[in-house]
């Protein structure tokens, strides 16, 4: 008797296919005029922030805090440590955070797009 031929996925062997699509990026917005606000309004406006930055800005050294709420409310915030040595501490990174370009426009849509409503 012939063994039976055997069938693979064509899309190829291994990999696992999903059944259920993504859910669609749906973040929460922060309430307005905290910190995580003006941290998302510095990142939707496509700039890049950091400690320095956000101290500057707000008078507060919580942007870590900020930005973990901000995760927590669904957004996508992207961390890059930047190498930043000192002479007290040859090992120091800092953090900087940005927002994907593709999520700045839902964070603050337009007056009038269907997004703003």
């Amino acid at each position: 008797m012939k063994a039976p031929e055997r069938r693979q996925a064509s899309s190829g062997a291994g990999e696992q296919l999903t059944l259920i699509d993504p859910p669609a990026f749906c973040p929460t917005l922060p309430k307005r005029g905290s910190l995580p606000h003006r941290a998302l309004q510095v990142l939707a406006s496509g700039k890049m922030i950091d400690h320095q930055d956000f101290e500057n800005l707000t008078e507060s050294w919580r942007l870590a805090a900020a930005i973990f709420t901000l995760r927590v409310l669904g957004w996508c915030i992207e961390t890059i440590e930047i190498p930043s040595p000192t002479e007290h501490c040859p090992q120091r990174v800092i953090a900087l955070y940005k927002l994907d370009t593709k999520y700045s426009a839902q964070a603050f849509p337009p007056k009038g797009s269907p997004a703003h409503a």
